[in-house]
This record gives structure tokens, C-alpha cells and sequence, in this order.
């Protein structure tokens, strides 16, 4: 979807944002964190995180309760306007960039500007391959001394918006959703690129295990067997 009209673009936001919140209301949703402290639903006190999330799944998080202290890193790409929007819409203020280019003064400010704030990405976006981390995520982590969170999202009913890389995961109304963040896993600020690499792995298997938890937990909800 490529929106270049800022008018057209806030409008579709605007609308968008409406449309989800009316839906939300309508699901039975559970949550489960493994370090209650990373909740992002709550206000944070002292430690900030970075949320690791699918960018098919990433409707999920952003309307399943109001984030006090979140912030968004969208990326510089077409499409980063209309997803910057709304979140807005949403109560979520963004960053605009990517978490590995754009030179140390573009990341200074970028850990400037979320300091006080928990930092949600999809480490996937914008071009995939679908569900594959990027080793960006580890080198923020580094950088800002926050510690990444795994989390998984699913829905015992849902559409799924066709996207030339990946689907865009929605949930049906009246669905049950869960909503499942790992244990947090801290990245040394020195560390090497090897070690970032391996950091990198070790977030890779916590995401898969927990979309299996968190799909099989919906698979046997009383929703999907009477769907």
C-alpha cells in the first residue's frame, strides 16, 4: 500500500484506528508474560525493554490495551508514514529509521529519544523473509542496554490480509487472542559480531517456541473448536 498524500494518509489512519479499536472490544484476550515486570500495558518503573514482534502479527499488540511507555521504530520506507499514523492514532509516538543504518549520529538520537520508553519493532519488516530476524535488533540491544523481549501473538479465528512478503494477521471478532512475551534476554554492550550473531539465534528460537505455545493454546480454546 503506497499512500503519498499526507491528507489522504491521516484520513485512512484516522479511520483504520477506529475500526480496530471497535473490534478489540469484542475479543476475549490473555495475557501471559513470563517477567511480569515487561508488561507494556503498565507504566514502566526504571527498566525499559525492546518487544521483538512479527510484523504479520504486529495489529495485535498495538490495539490489545493502551502502552503508557512505548515507543515505535518504523522504518524510512514508503508505507513508514501510513504505519507511523497510526500508531499515533493509537497513543504510540514513533521513531523513523532503522536500527542498524543511518550512521552514529541517527542512532545517538534514537537512543536519545527512547530512553525512557520501551521500543517495539518488527525485526522482519518492511521486506521480509516472512518471520526471519534481522541482526539489527541485536545491535540495538547493545547499544541502549535494553533487553529484548520475544513475544507471540494468536487468535483462534482471524482474517489474513495478503501482502507481497507476508500475511497480515486480524482477528475475528469474538475471538480469543493470546498475547505471550518470553523471558528477557540482555545483550553485553561490547559484544562482537559473532556474539550478536548468537544472540541473534538465541531470539530466533525463543520467537518460534512461543508462536507454537501461543498457537497451540488458541488451537484449544472453545472458540476455534466451535469455529
Amino acid at each position: 500500500m503506497r499512500i503519498q498524500h499526507p491528507l489522504l494518509n491521516s484520513t485512512l489512519s484516522a479511520g483504520m484506528t477506529s475500526s480496530f479499536r471497535v473490534l478489540f472490544r469484542t475479543l476475549r484476550i490473555e495475557f501471559d508474560f513470563d517477567v511480569p515486570e515487561t508488561n507494556p500495558y503498565q507504566v514502566a518503573h526504571g527498566q525499559t525493554f525492546i518487544y521483538s514482534v512479527w510484523h504479520d502479527s504486529m495489529i495485535v499488540p498495538v490495539f490489545a490495551g493502551k502502552q503508557p511507555a512505548t515507543m515505535a521504530l518504523v522504518g524510512q520506507h514508503n508505507d513508514g508514514s501510513y504505519v507511523a499514523n497510526i500508531l499515533k492514532s493509537a497513543g504510540i509516538p514513533s521513531v523513523r529509521g532503522s536500527s542498524s543504518k543511518g550512521g552514529a549520529t541517527a542512532l545517538r538520537r534514537l537512543i536519545e529519544d527512547t530512553k525512557d520508553h520501551h521500543i517495539v519493532l518488527t525485526p522482519d519488516g518492511p521486506r521480509g523473509p516472512r518471520r526471519e530476524l534481522k541482526p539489527g535488533l541485536t545491535y540495538l540491544a547493545a547499544k541502549t542496554g535494553k533487553p529484548l523481549v520475544p513475544t507471540a501473538f494468536a487468535a483462534s479465528r482471524c482474517w489474513k490480509i495478503k501482502g507481497s512478503w507476508t500475511d497480515q494477521m486480524i482477528p475475528s471478532p469474538f475471538a480469543k487472542v493470546v498475547v505471550l512475551a518470553g523471558t528477557p534476554i540482555e545483550v553485553p554492550k561490547k559484544a562482537s559480531r559473532e556474539e550478536l550473531d548468537e544472540y541473534t539465534a538465541k531470539l530466533q528460537t525463543a520467537m518460534d517456541q512461543l508462536n507454537e505455545e501461543a498457537e497451540r493454546r488458541v488451537a484449544e480454546s472453545p472458540q476455534a473448536r466451535a469455529a
